[in-house]
Formats: C-alpha cells, structure tokens, sequence
C-alpha cells in the first residue's frame, strides 16, 4: 500500500481539482505528455479519454482495450515493476493506485518520473473526482464530462433498482483454499451497495478475510457470489460452493464489480441488470 509518494511539477497557481488522492497538486500536462500506468481499470480510463497515444507504459495486467494496447510496452506487473524499462520509456506521469501498487516501487519511480498521480477510489461515487482529475490534467475535460454523465445516469438506475428489489445479503468470494472474501471497507462492497446487496461479513477490517462457513454472520447470507478475479471461479465450482454454504450460488464478473475508472460505469449497470434478474428468478 502507498501511504505517501513524491510528485513534483512547475511553480505557479494549480486548479483545486487538480489535487490526487494524497493531496498533491498537479499541473495541466501540456502537449506532449508521456504516460506510465500501473493500474489496468485506469489504463482503461486513460484510453477512454483519447489518451492512447500518451500511453507509453502499462502493465501485463493491463488488458482493456485489447487491441489497443497491443502496441504499448509492458513494464512488469502491478507490483513488480521493472524500474529499468520505466526508466527508457522517459515518461513524464506515472499513475498508481494506493491499493494496488506498493509504496516503495512507487517512491523508487518517481526518483525519475516528474509527475506520480496516485488515486485511492473507494466508493463509485469517487469516480467523479478522477474523471475531473484526469480530464483537468491531460486536457480532455469535454470527454471527462461525458463519462461523470454516463456514471451519473447509471447510478440513478442503480438506486431504482436498490428501491424496487430492497436489501439482500451476500458473500462474494475471492478465493478458493482459503476461502475468501471481501470487507465492507472495499470498492467492491460499495459496488454491490449500489443496487442494495450487502456484503458480509459486516466488518471492515481485515479488508479481505477467510470465510468461515461456520461463522455466526453467515446466517445472514441469503446468497454467495463466485468472482471471475483474482481466482477465476466457474461453473464447475457452483455445486462445491454450493455444498458448503447450502445458498443459491451464482457467477459474477469480478471486473464489472471491482474496476473502476470508465469501466464502473458498465459495472453498475450490469449489477442493476444482474439484481433485476436474479430477484425476477427468485419470484418465478
């Protein structure tokens, strides 16, 4: 986890909402930006916003849009970032994520990359701010403008479905030996509130804990989700789950639910459509 990072640009005034997750200011990038992501969702954003040509560098997990990305450098993965090639790219931004990218790789880059955005989204909501942050930075504010729209007309969806099929409890598995899930603290758990699936357990700390079939919580669940990441679950785990938590179990996209950036505007429309479909199937 990053806790603090360095990122240095000119002197001068800085709009307020170029400020990022850690507080830093960040300059507009001017014509020529040369672009570094370690975060495959904001890669994707970075594309979203007519920025792939910018995009110097990206990680092997950065897969969206495929063909597109073809032709940029991979530079290692999410955490093990191959500092040397970084370095040969000559970028001039380099964006990271406090979740996803470790502080000391990250401190380690921006002894050479001038500008370091780090972004810490926790609820879709968050978006907003990182659509005006990226816009505002790399001058594509009228695309980023589109995106906060289409966010906000897929949140109002959400909220009706949330009001027409009312709260349900779920467990959203992770992992599979040792069983895993997610806490209340995540992205993921704010994703499924949107259309009123709450996540168990009800705390938030460890962010990702065992699951203990057993537990007095589980009770609770009227029903478990099987994530396609980071362990890809499929079909042929439905009847083990199954077995184990005696509760519908069902398949979910884990990208839908966890990336954000551009994507999180398709993510919750599919959570609105998949809760439509399921509460639809559960009264036929």
């Amino acid at each position: 986890m990053i806790s603090k990072t360095i990122s240095t640009v000119a002197a001068g005034p800085v709009p307020n909402d170029l400020t990022d997750a850690l507080g830093s200011r960040h300059l507009p990038a001017g014509a020529s930006p040369r672009i570094v992501s370690l975060v495959p969702s904001l890669t994707e954003l970075l594309c979203e916003l007519g920025l792939s040509e910018a995009l110097v560098g990206r990680t092997g997990f950065c897969i969206h849009p495929r063909e597109t990305l073809r032709k940029v450098a991979k530079i290692g993965g999410t955490k093990d970032v191959k500092l040397d090639v970084v370095r040969a790219l000559e970028p001039t931004h380099l964006i990271v994520n406090v979740d996803e990218n470790r502080r000391e790789t990250v401190e380690a880059l921006a002894e050479f990359v001038p500008n370091v955005i780090v972004t810490h989204p926790c609820v879709p909501q968050d978006n907003f701010a990182l659509y005006r942050l990226f816009g505002g930075i790399f001058a594509r504010e009228t695309e980023a403008s589109a995106l906060a729209s289409g966010l906000q007309e897929a949140l109002d969806e959400a909220a009706r479905v949330k009001a027409e099929c009312g709260p349900e409890a779920v467990l959203y598995l992770i992992w599979r030996q040792p069983w895993m899930t997610v806490s209340r603290a995540t992205y993921i758990a704010a994703m499924l509130g949107t259309v009123g699936w709450q996540s168990f357990p009800s705390e938030d700390e460890p962010r990702y804990p065992e699951v203990d079939w057993t537990a007095s919580w589980m009770e609770a669940v009227e029903r478990v989700f099987l994530s396609s990441e980071p362990y890809r679950f499929s079909a042929r785990h439905v009847d083990e789950v199954s077995a184990l938590a005696q509760r519908p179990v069902c398949l979910i996209d884990g990208e839908m639910a966890s990336w954000y950036g551009s994507r999180a505007i398709e993510g919750v429309r599919y959570l609105a459509d998949l809760r439509r479909r399921l509460a639809r199937g559960a009264q036929g």
